[in-house]
């Protein structure tokens, strides 16, 4: 099994966006919650600096239902 990448929260939202998910509003929060048309979810934390843990990673992975070698070719 391949490893996971240690990434900011800007790539990770662009990888879902590029997997078609789109942002829901909401405003007043430093969480985002992505929705995909058929109807998976999931929530990213936006702290500017920061690493995303690889824990949190994984369960994001878990979430939207693609798997470690997907992710890692779509950072590509």
């Amino acid at each position: 099994m391949t490893k996971l990448p240690v990434i900011k929260d800007r790539i990770l939202i662009q990888v879902l966006k590029k997997l078609g998910f789109f942002e829901h509003p909401e405003t007043g929060s430093s969480h985002l919650v992505f929705k995909h048309p058929d109807g998976r979810r999931t929530t990213v934390a936006r702290h500017s600096g920061k690493d995303i843990p690889r824990g949190t990673l994984r369960a994001i992975l878990r979430d939207i239902n693609i798997s470690i070698d997907e992710f890692n070719m779509l950072l590509h």
